[in-house]
């Protein structure tokens, strides 16, 4: 008996070991195909930065060598420094290098990115290089040579000692940082020579380029936490018998708010947030957050609909600009209008449920912290100037005046052109004083329509 069944299983268990090997060994050939192909990306990555933080040296060297005045060749040689820094952190960016402190060099590429993009995109020919920024791009040849040779020596090394990133990825994931790796510690030594950078000195012309946003002062007296109850209540138009938690947000900073998170009971316990800047009392921000299962309204409706709770709540002045839908909900947003300019800088976006026309939400911090009335500089060049510097074939629809940030971060007043080309609609921002193409935007039929309506 035990013969026979022996015989049966003998069978049985010997095509499973078999089965079982080739599925041990098809696991192991797909596990060895990945670290494959993750250590030919990274090899990839490090040498491409190697390649492009020496070819980045090369042009800021080629920026310098020829004489102040070629105002042409330093704009190609500037345009080349921002692509070849971008690259370089793109590169960074795809290196198994998340616990490792390597922030340094990559803000160090960011601002040598931000500088040269900047600099590079104003009319040289008018305003050439000065002093001070001549001085910035020898210091930051030095500085990229240096970086440059150190990659090269990390570069070499792993050639020459066949060192795999994938050890480098172990090391980092098990947080051995302390072990003799070639590649952690030449990484370590090039984030710790660019903290000895402090000598490049970008000025104070392009001190707002690093500025992460703009803060400017609110005006008014500080609310108390029950002030800021109120202001929410009163905002939502609730009864104050409901539950509320208040929350203090940013103390210390420009920032100051409360967060009022309130309870509705009375619509199957909703619950509603509202923040409120501690100074002055301004709403900044209002969410319900409720399901939205239909989509009933136009995009016309819904743009009254948010245009009559602005009048409610005395923003005073305001167009739609723009209009997007998501989960049967439109967000419109609205600009400022100061003596018929459109005011982008200073705006709002109000979030309009589609199923009934209910408000769901407000983003108002560009509105509250732009908020102040500015000083509206009459244009140079009447319309039909700025008209004739575009393109013969887009269709003008419509036009209007409009302040917007360029990309020096400067207030500009622009004509804005909204038309179609190419089976597109797009908005045309011309300086109505220097007549240059500050900004051009590809928008949607929605926009358009919520423009209009």
């Amino acid at each position: 008996m035990y013969r026979r069944l022996s015989m049966v299983l003998f069978p049985v268990f010997l095509i499973a070991l078999i089965g079982a090997g080739v599925w041990g060994y098809r696991e192991h050939q797909e596990k060895n195909a990945i670290l494959i192909k993750a250590e030919n990306q990274y090899q990839r990555a490090f040498n491409n930065l190697a390649f492009h933080m020496n070819e980045l040296n090369e042009q800021l060297g080629n920026a310098l060598a020829v004489g102040a005045n070629s105002s042409v060749f330093h704009r190609k040689c500037l345009v080349n420094v921002w692509r070849i820094s971008s690259e370089a952190q793109n590169e960074i960016n795809q290196l198994p290098l998340t616990l490792l402190p390597f922030s340094k060099t990559e803000e160090f590429l960011s601002n040598i990115s931000k500088f040269s993009y900047h600099t590079a995109v104003r009319d040289l020919t008018k305003e050439p290089l000065s002093d001070q920024e001549v001085a910035v791009l020898e210091k930051l040849y030095e500085r990229s040579k240096e970086l440059s040779s150190e990659l090269r020596r990390i570069q070499s090394q792993v050639l020459e000692q066949n060192v795999r990133w994938m050890n480098v990825e172990m090391a980092l994931a098990t947080q051995d940082m302390q072990s003799n790796n070639t590649i952690i510690d030449g990484f370590r030594t090039v984030d710790n020579k660019v903290t000895e950078f402090t000598d490049v000195d970008f000025g104070p012309s392009n001190l707002n380029l690093f500025n992460t946003g703009k803060v400017r002062k609110l005006e008014g007296k500080e609310i108390s936490r029950d002030e800021a109850k109120k202001i929410a209540y009163d905002f939502l138009n609730l009864p104050e018998d409901l539950d509320v938690t208040i929350v203090e947000n940013g103390k210390g900073t420009e920032y100051e708010s409360y967060s009022v998170t309130v309870t509705d009971e009375r619509d199957d316990g909703s619950r509603l947030n509202v923040d409120i800047a501690k100074r002055g009392g301004k709403v900044l921000y209002f969410m319900n957050h409720r399901s939205v299962d239909s989509s009933r309204l136009s995009v016309e409706e819904a743009t009254n609909r948010a245009d009559r709770f602005l009048d409610e709540h005395d923003y005073g002045e305001l167009v739609p600009v723009s209009y997007d839908t998501y989960n049967n909900t439109a967000s419109i947003t609205f600009a400022t209008l100061q003596d018929n300019v459109v005011i982008y800088p200073q705006k709002l976006v109000v979030q309009v449920a589609l199923d009934n026309g209910e408000i769901t939400g407000l983003h108002a911090t560009d509105f509250v912290y732009e908020g102040h009335v500015r000083k509206i500089e009459p244009p140079t060049m009447i319309l039909e100037e700025a008209r004739s510097v575009l393109n013969r074939n887009f269709q003008v629809d419509s036009y209007q005046l409009a302040l917007i940030e360029n990309d020096l971060n400067e207030e500009v007043i622009c004509y804005e052109f909204t038309g179609r080309i190419n089976g597109g609609i797009y908005r045309i921002y011309i300086n109505s004083h220097t007549g240059m193409e500050e900004k051009i935007e590809h928008i949607k039929a929605s926009d358009q329509a919520a423009q209009q309506a």
